[in-house]
């Protein structure tokens, strides 16, 4: 039986993330899940919103579809309408935010209309996930892993379709942005609950490749550490910035495009107003010896499949990167069981372990100057990464929140900061953290 009216405050709709947060793991939506409604819901929307639009013919963009005016309801009642299907959920509204310029965004990242339905809307459920952070968002993932469902706050898809023609007007320029790949925006209003509001993203850490640990580094240490034991922590764990004892080693070529790249993509933020954003860094350790450096089990340190890999994005095999980049002209050199990689994907790079913690040193060096050399070895990795949180501006509340930290510690190490500082302290220490091979 689907929820009744005022069913949705007690079964996941208002606190849709409450149970997620601070948890490990993930969780199968199915039948008599908190989450069930609002999943129907959401694939009943999608399939329509999609479908419609691939229905018509592609046009260029015009102004009037960034217009933060541009919205389209459509009311999703249980027996059905003229322009809906019946459903098995609750009457329900569905509100699609400029969905013009999220279909160009779509095809500019190379997904195509029919496997993003089939993601989000087909026969395999979505998973919830477990939230890293304290805003309360719930998170669900398609059964694939390209793609993200995060609920966020109207504040949040406030700044995201003000600044979308920006937005959009980078990520054509720059192909390899880090930036995270928004694929549309929505919102569900069921009758007495409070609307839902959420976006769809692709996922920076979509492999076939175990992620071993993952790290939110935004660069600042107030309160940047996780409260885990060594034992306790995990693939689940998000680790944060005091927590890093790794420096990244890139090749030449890869370590100048990623520090061209981070520029590009900061200083696009600052220009926004945006801050509080972190660099999500997924690590796969890629052998045996590598693997049992930290301790992990080494049966969980390979391929989670083997075969040809798809990009998450284009669906290419490999990336040309992988022969032209390198320098190498001949293909046939090119060991066939690489991974496809490109700037931020499948990376590969040497873990280097630090006697100290990579913050600890860039706190501690005020000109951040130098950086003590990381000791005690070596690991073979895979790098994923991306830049998140990126709908955050320096509002009212962050201003304050700015302001009662900086009577607790040094301004410099807390994340709230002004847009300009912010994108400073970040760049730099995305320095700290890759090196380039010599």
């Amino acid at each position: 039986m689907p929820p009744q009216q005022g069913e949705c405050c007690r079964h996941g709709w208002l606190g849709v993330g409450e149970a997620a947060v601070g948890g490990g793991g993930e969780e199968a939506i199915r039948k008599g899940h908190r989450s069930y409604s609002l999943m129907l819901n959401l694939q009943l929307g999608i399939s329509y919103s999609v479908g419609k639009s691939s229905a018509l013919p592609f046009q260029k963009l015009a102004a009037s579809d960034f217009d933060p005016r541009e919205k389209v309801w459509t009311r999703f009642p249980p027996e059905g309408s003229k322009f809906t299907p019946p459903h098995h959920s609750v009457d329900f509204r569905w509100k699609d935010y400029c969905p013009a310029v999220f279909r160009h965004l779509r095809k500019l990242f190379g997904v195509d209309p029919a496997e993003y339905m089939l993601a989000i809307c087909g026969n395999d459920t979505l998973r919830e996930l477990a939230s890293p952070g304290k805003s309360g968002s719930c998170f669900f993932i398609t059964q694939d892993d390209r793609f993200m469902i995060k609920t966020v706050k109207k504040s949040e898809v406030k700044v995201l379709i003000r600044m979308l023609r920006s937005y959009y007007e980078h990520v054509r320029q720059y192909k390899s942005t880090l930036l995270t790949r928004f694929y549309g925006t929505h919102c569900i209003k069921q009758a007495g609950c409070p609307k839902v509001r959420f976006i769809i993203m692709g996922n920076f850490c979509c492999s076939e490749y175990k992620i071993h640990r993952r790290f939110d580094l935004k660069g600042s240490s107030h309160g940047r550490t996780i409260d885990k034991t060594e034992r306790k922590i995990d693939e689940t764990t998000t680790l944060k910035d005091l927590d890093l004892q790794y420096a990244f080693r890139l090749q030449r070529f890869w370590y100048e495009e990623l520090m061209k790249q981070i520029q590009m993509d900061c200083t696009f933020l600052e220009t926004q107003g945006i801050m509080d954003y972190s660099l999500l860094l997924g690590v796969h350790f890629r052998n045996d010896y590598s693997v049992s450096k930290i301790g992990i089990s080494q049966h969980i340190a390979f391929p989670k499949s083997t075969g040809k890999r798809k990009s998450f994005e284009g669906g290419s095999s490999f990336c040309e990167l992988c022969f032209v980049e390198s320098g190498c002209k001949d293909r046939d050199l090119i060991d066939s069981r690489k991974p496809f990689i490109q700037l931020g994907i499948n990376m590969p790079a040497q873990a280097e372990r630090s006697s100290k913690k990579i913050l600890d040193n860039f706190l501690l060096n005020e000109r951040h100057l130098f950086i003590t050399p990381p000791s005690g070895g070596s690991c073979d990795v895979y790098l994923f990464f991306g830049i998140i949180d990126i709908l955050q501006d320096y509002d009212i509340t962050k201003k304050l929140e700015h302001a009662y930290k900086s009577f607790q510690v040094n301004p410099d190490y807390i994340s709230a900061v002004d847009p300009k500082l912010y994108s400073r302290r970040f760049q730099d220490f995305i320095r700290r953290v890759f090196i380039k091979e010599q």
